[in-house]
């Protein structure tokens, strides 16, 4: 007979831990307590909260028997409302690199009775979306959110996040390539400099980097989230006290998403993806992406309208839709979404 196994103990009346929040982990077992965490503002632990969800649809416009691709599989929650569209009609194929968080999310998307029938997953980089509509044909509809899921940002051991310490990794797949560690190691000043501002328009990228590279040469590798947020909080002590806190949680923000676009190759599969549409999409196919960041952004601004101008796309967004106010209340890391779409 299998040992009941007792939850984590907690201090204090609330858990702060990340393994300890058993509730949150259990969203079908706990809705009162998910639903409050959701009130206040906060993304439950081990979860996501897709966004932009009702413009997503209405630019969509799916149709039954219509195929969709969900580029970025995550939590399934963008999948599932297209499945929701297609009420038992027409196929979804969703892909994602993260082996770990997509077992989980397609065992509860089967347990809630969506059979291969209706939905695939690919274990893929959607830079490689050529090969899946060999095999999967080509798609209707398109979906390309570009966001960190909330379930690698939250997880310590993933290392995406400098607000908890575990190891600096931040690996979408971590079966594959180096962790933020080791890739620290290979540059020099001139190349980390670079990274961290083409990748995040950081301000004091050089200092950052004198300052990660120095560190390194002195025998103290960078092992875990809390060393490099150390670092950068001394690096930036000559700032005036009453800018400190403010600024470095800023700086660490954008140097972790530097690292963490370099060390998943995150701009040259965009770019893939990008090249590939005009041979995965059907006639009259709506393609929606949601990007997070400037450079993510100016490159889907410039393929679109270099598209547009091809003849290739009949129409695309002029401009940006944002998240609404009442949206970004209840999901603050909603803020900085932004939503360009497109048609064949």
């Amino acid at each position: 007979m299998e040992q009941h196994k007792r939850r984590v103990r907690y201090s204090g009346k609330y858990p702060k831990k990340f393994e300890e929040k058993y509730k949150e982990h259990n969203p079908e077992k706990y809705a009162d307590t998910i639903a409050h965490v959701i009130e206040k503002g906060s993304t439950p632990a081990g979860m996501h909260i897709s966004i932009m969800v009702n413009e997503i649809l209405d630019v969509l416009d799916i149709k039954p028997n219509e195929r969709g691709l969900d580029c970025t599989f995550g939590y399934g929650g963008h999948t599932t409302s297209f499945l929701e569209k297609l009420s038992g009609t027409g196929h979804v194929t969703s892909l994602d690199i993260d082996l770990e968080e997509s077992k989980k999310t397609l065992a509860r998307l089967r347990a809630k009775g969506y059979g291969e029938d209706v939905l695939t997953l690919v274990n893929t980089n959607f830079a490689n979306v050529d090969e899946v509509a060999k095999t999967q044909g080509k798609f209707d509809f398109m979906l390309a959110d570009l966001g960190v899921s909330s379930m690698q940002i939250d997880n310590p051991d993933r290392g995406f996040s400098y607000k908890v310490e575990g190891p600096l990794d931040l690996r979408m797949d971590r079966s594959k390539g180096v962790s933020a560690a080791q890739r620290l190691k290979e540059l020099d000043v001139d190349e980390l400099a670079g990274m961290l501002y083409e990748n995040s328009d950081e301000p004091y990228s050089e200092e950052i980097a004198k300052a990660i590279v120095k560190h390194i040469k002195w025998g103290k590798p960078l092992e875990t989230t809390t060393d490099l947020k150390n670092l950068i909080a001394d690096t930036l002590s000559f700032l005036p006290k009453d800018e400190q806190a403010k600024t470095i949680n800023k700086t660490c923000a954008r140097v972790f998403q530097a690292i963490r676009i370099d060390i998943n190759h995150e701009y040259e599969s965009l770019y893939q993806l990008l090249s590939k549409l005009p041979d995965i999409m059907n006639p009259g196919g709506r393609i929606v992406f949601l990007t997070f960041h400037s450079g993510e952004d100016r490159l889907v601004k410039k393929m679109f309208k270099e598209y547009k101008k091809q003849g290739i796309f009949t129409e695309i967004s002029e401009d940006v839709i944002r998240p609404g106010a009442a949206e970004c209340n209840t999901n603050p890391r909603a803020k900085s979404t932004k939503l360009r779409w497109a048609k064949m």
